[in-house]
């Protein structure tokens, strides 16, 4: 498989440390709040992935950490706690916040059809894992006290910017209004461990360390987590391009560091999801949750769909509009499976041709779009309606839209109205998605015909036709599609 890799800024087969397994990390969520549809984008990327390495061959361990301590607002080592800022607005302990979001995540993540990873680890959970790290840092020279706090000193690094082809927006994440310079680190970039209570006197969370009471940095925990269960060596880091600087850009510097090795060849970056007026996030505009979208009356699963017809690395702009056009063609998608018949037995070389012309697309730098018109193309197939239906299971193993249960219940619901409507006018929209003024004029046209005035008949029929609507006379009702 070829994967963009950020770190060398070109695509590179992916090599793993053991053969035929991968050990990939993925950034999980700071649980201050629900996570809106762009943070839940990359998710839905990283899922692809992980399933699609696993279709490929290869055993797969990935591993998630959830922030629920460390993460300031600035995303750097400025500006307040996140989780102590979700926890005074809904006065609650931040305990209580970080469970209540955690389960809001994964339940969003389950109508998404997105795979729990193998190892999910609050980061509340490893503290003697960071200060063991952070106390090697300290002995090797890799980190300094100042102020109470400890730093990470950059300047002892042959380099530090890793990913630098990124541009001056996702780069400028550490830049908030009314943020202090932190006045106690020797270099602009060098980044907290460990902050003790003299720098939030009411942070909520607080240890012990040999340093003081007080609580690791943001960017320590993703590297104690992947250590202590991905091991020294990791294969796949991802995230969201937001994450490259400082966070990944801070990982690196601290694990390498503390290692003595290299320790991540491979890092995949998800692009943002933006609205017509720039980045989605929480404190812009509509704040656009998956809950949202389910009162709107949209399935989630239609969401994911609108994602996967988008490669992963090219920013997605969301609108309704948008997303209605990527409902409109999930809908025609299960009509179309809906329609095959389950007979004619598998026949195994077609099966494997077209599994194979789905790996071609999906081990090019993970074409999902490319993936998804492999299914289109199996549709068109001279083969058995059983052979489609198993190739449509197989590569759903991937992409996850709950293709053939879909369909079989839509299957079902279309077998159940026409039983209740036996010897009456139907009208069936052919794409699945009906449309009550179109159906209403069809329906018209049929009582024009049957009280034999034909020329009110012809106009109605014009008038479809000006609409680009098509409609085929069957036994008992009629069909229509557009054209």
């Amino acid at each position: 498989m070829y994967l963009y890799n950020s770190a060398t800024h070109k695509k590179e087969e992916l090599k793993t440390h053991t053969p035929n397994h991968v050990e990939m990390y993925t950034c999980g969520p700071t649980v201050y709040h629900f996570a809106h549809i762009g943070n839940l984008r990359s998710y839905i990327m990283e899922d692809v992935l992980e399933k699609y390495l696993r279709f490929a061959g290869y055993s797969v361990n990935r591993v998630m950490n959830i922030t629920d301590v460390g993460h300031l607002t600035s995303d750097a080592d400025e500006g307040e706690d996140k989780m102590l800022k979700g926890a005074k607005r809904e006065h609650k302990s931040v305990m209580e916040i970080a469970q209540f979001y955690t389960d809001a995540f994964f339940a969003d993540c389950q109508k998404l059809h997105i795979k729990r990873p193998d190892v999910v680890q609050p980061a509340t959970g490893l503290i003697d894992d960071y200060i063991k790290i952070i106390t090697k840092l300290l002995d090797t020279g890799y980190a300094y006290l100042a102020g109470g706090n400890v730093y990470f000193d950059t300047s002892k690094l042959d380099r530090y910017y890793i990913f630098n082809d990124h541009n001056e927006e996702d780069l400028a994440v550490g830049v908030r209004e009314g943020v202090e310079e932190d006045t106690n680190k020797k270099n602009k970039n060098d980044f907290v461990l460990w902050f003790t209570k003299s720098k939030f006197e009411d942070q909520a969370l607080k240890w012990d360390s040999p340093w003081g009471v007080g609580y690791p940095g943001w960017h320590i925990e993703c590297s104690g987590i992947s250590m202590k269960y991905n091991g020294e060596y990791l294969d796949l880091h991802c995230g969201g391009v937001d994450n490259a600087f400082p966070h990944h850009t801070n990982e690196i510097a601290q694990s390498e560091s503390y290692l003595g090795h290299p320790w991540c060849p491979h890092w995949c970056h998800v692009a943002h999801l933006n609205t017509t007026d720039g980045k989605m996030s929480k404190s812009k505009g509509e704040f656009l949750t998956v809950s949202l979208l389910e009162q709107k009356g949209y399935d989630p699963l239609a969401y994911r769909f609108f994602c996967l017809q988008s490669h992963y690395r090219k920013s997605l702009v969301f609108t309704w509009e948008n997303l209605d056009n990527a409902v409109l063609a999930y809908n025609k998608l299960l009509a179309k499976i809906a329609n095959l018949k389950d007979e004619g037995g598998v026949d195994e070389a077609v099966r494997a041709e077209y599994r194979a012309k789905f790996s071609k697309e999906m081990d090019n730098d993970l074409n999902t779009a490319m993936g998804v018109t492999v299914l289109y193309d199996v549709l068109k197939a001279k083969t058995s309606g059983a052979t489609k239906l198993a190739i449509i299971a197989d590569l759903d193993e991937v992409l996850s839209l709950d293709l053939i249960a879909k369909a079989a219940a839509l299957r079902e619901k279309n077998a159940a109205a026409a039983a209740q409507s036996a010897g009456a006018f139907t009208v069936i929209a052919e794409d699945g998605t009906p449309d009550e003024g179109i159906e209403n004029l069809i329906r018209q046209r049929a009582d024009a015909k049957k009280a034999k005035n034909f020329a009110e008949a012809d106009r109605i029929r014009d008038e479809l036709k000006a609409q680009g609507i098509e409609v085929t006379d069957v036994p008992n009702g009629a069909k229509w599609k557009r054209i």
